[in-house]
């Protein structure tokens, strides 16, 4: 017995003593890549070199500066993806770099939204402006990829490549049969015959509604890609849609019999021409590409340092419109709001640009932040710039602003409120066997219980109050946009536009990303070449920051751990809970492809 103790006693000491080994391990590998991320030697850039892109994961609007998403956890090496400002501003580096002779693409699935796709396009048809030469290769072309790749000089694929050219659709998954089997009633009230946010949970199909404007977007983004793709290309739009109708493009003979691509090559023969192209010597050919994360770091022999003292603000809104403090990937309104009013407040900050991608979310939250826009505007120039998606709630936060531009292909619109409340009671009692019973001291106390339907009056108390946001909604846009509210709802009813539809009926006011928006608010602001950039957020401190969000990771880790493969259930739950309230949120479950 006494052996027995002292041996799981000594097996328990060294097991703990193990365990804490591995988790020191663990968090010194961490902070090991952490520092070593901070601790970078300066970037060398050879004479004659080529910068590669490959953007195979996805773009946000501005770079993370959050440690723990930049580390790959099996080998705790920097995995930094770069955001699309980082994007942009390296590629305009790269054309004022004399050391750089051109970019190498190297493209298959881009899973970036359309809109940013859009501003790299621009930024990189600007970069061969200065005579540098841009060449694509790939195994696999996405219809994304290859409307990116059609601006290079030239386009190789692999003997065994294929290429997908087919056109644009977009589908809705419906929860209605589901909720049924469950016995959960999706209580929804709305304002706008296309608002169909909330059709999933109500229909087991699209609306006539929803369709209309479904087509009607796609069609827009499709034309527009077509038309460019014709122009670099020189494919008649006629046939650039046959070949879509009838999918005769998708290997590397038809592609390059019709014209999408000029030659068929394999990586070291595109590896030849690459270093011809861009006059490396032999010393330097196994060290002429540089990763285009790697070339962000480096310096620019003879850049100045601006060190103006105007600032023009460019402030990052992107994801779902919250509530409350600051939470990472959403845009929270009380957090929001102090970003804008600090900028406001700053006399060295001359002008504003908001760069806003969002669907839109609380209805509370967007009229904070909408309010802290419109002082905004009343003391300096607000330029708004337009991302992947700036609608319902994301169009609310904007359309205050002096002057709004969008990409072709920015989804926004969906001028439109809609709240949903789930009825759990068939679940409970029919289901589970299980009942709810209480007291209450007023005939009201319980509402807006999940246990129960809605009576007629409290529907109808919340509908009124969806009837008054809906007002207040159109009301704004009306004043901002210098329109009439009638106006406005005939193109409101929670109905999405393109950026190029938008323009036609006055939501927008020029097509064009973030550069443009940034020359509009220097114009606005008369500042001429004295000015710089600064972005907001800025970066937290760094000790602050590691502790915030290594305490958010282990909670979340804890949670998937203890949930185990229902986790995707409670990630259900917290989606349902977002559209609960009155909501200012577009149709979040459609997804072009």
């Amino acid at each position: 017995m006494k052996n027995s103790f002292w041996k799981y006693t000594l097996a328990t000491v060294v097991g703990s003593v193990i365990t804490f080994i591995v988790i020191f391990g663990i968090i010194f590998g961490i902070f090991a890549a952490i520092v070593a991320g901070f601790g970078e030697e300066e970037v060398v850039v050879n004479d004659n070199s080529v910068l590669k892109m490959t953007l195979s994961s996805d773009i946000p609007d501005k770079t993370s500066d959050n440690p723990f998403e930049n580390i790959d956890f099996m080998t705790f090496e920097s995995k930094k993806v770069l955001g699309l400002n980082d994007i942009l501003k390296t590629i305009e580096k790269a054309k004022k770099d004399e050391r750089i002779k051109g970019i190498y693409l190297e493209l298959s699935g881009i899973p970036a939204g359309m809109a940013s796709l859009e501003e790299i396009r621009d930024k990189l048809i600007d970069f061969k402006s200065d005579g540098k030469f841009i060449i694509c290769y790939s195994s696999m072309y996405s219809q994304k990829a290859y409307y990116l790749a059609s601006i290079a000089d030239k386009i190789y694929m692999n003997p065994m490549g294929s290429i997908e050219w087919k056109g644009l659709a977009t589908q809705v998954m419906f929860y209605k049969g589901s909720l049924e089997k469950l016995g959960i009633e999706a209580q929804i009230f709305r304002h706008g015959q296309f608002k169909s946010a909330v059709e999933p949970f109500m229909n087991d199909h699209m609306s006539e509604a929803s369709k209309l404007q479904s087509i009607t977007l796609i069609q827009s983004i499709w034309d527009d890609m077509c038309k460019k793709v014709s122009e670099e290309k020189g494919i008649d739009v006629a046939d650039l849609n046959m070949y879509a109708d009838s999918l005769m493009v998708y290997d590397p003979e038809t592609a390059l019999e019709y014209g999408f691509i000029d030659g068929i090559k394999y990586y070291d023969e595109v590896l030849a021409e690459l270093v011809k192209e861009s006059g490396v010597n032999e010393d330097d050919k196994d060290s002429f590409i540089i990763g285009i994360s790697q070339y962000s770091k480096a310096n620019v022999k003879g850049a100045e340092k601006n060190s103006s003292t105007n600032k023009v603000a460019v402030i990052f809104a992107e994801g779902d419109i919250v509530d409350g403090g600051k939470s990472d990937g959403s845009i929270a309104g009380d957090h929001m709001a102090e970003l804008i009013r600090e900028a406001r407040e700053d006399e060295d900050v001359k002008a504003v640009v908001l760069r806003v991608n969002s669907p839109g979310g609380s209805g509370l939250a967007s009229e904070i932040i909408w309010r802290e826009v419109k002082l905004t505007t009343e003391k300096k120039p607000v330029v708004v710039s337009m991302g992947n998606l700036a609608a319902s709630g994301g169009y609310y936060i904007s359309c205050p602003a002096d002057y709004i531009f969008a990409q072709p292909n920015t989804i926004t619109g969906s001028i439109g409120v809609f709240g949903m409340i789930p009825n759990l009671q068939e679940l409970m009692n029919d289901k589970l066997g299980i009942t709810i019973d209480g007291v209450k001291t007023n005939h009201s106390s319980d509402f807006g219980s999940i246990m129960r339907p809605f009576s007629p009056e409290e529907g109808a108390f919340i509908q009124k109050q969806i009837e008054e946001f809906y007002e207040v909604f159109i009301g704004r846009v009306a004043d901002g946009r210098g329109i009439t509210k009638a106006e406005v709802d005939s193109i409101g009813q929670g109905r999405v536009w393109s950026g190029i539809n938008a323009i036609e009926i006055g939501l927008v006011d020029e097509i064009g990303g973030l550069d443009n928006a940034v020359k509009k608010a220097v114009s606005l602001a008369e500042l001429g070449d004295d000015y710089r950039i600064w972005e907001y957020p800025e970066k937290e401190d760094f000790m602050q920051k590691i502790v915030t969000d290594m305490s958010a990771s282990a909670s979340e880790t804890l949670l998937k751990e203890t949930l185990g493969e229902n986790y995707k259930f409670y990630q259900l739950l917290e989606d349902v809970k977002k559209l609960q309230g009155v909501q200012a949120r577009m149709d979040y479950a459609i997804e072009i492809y």
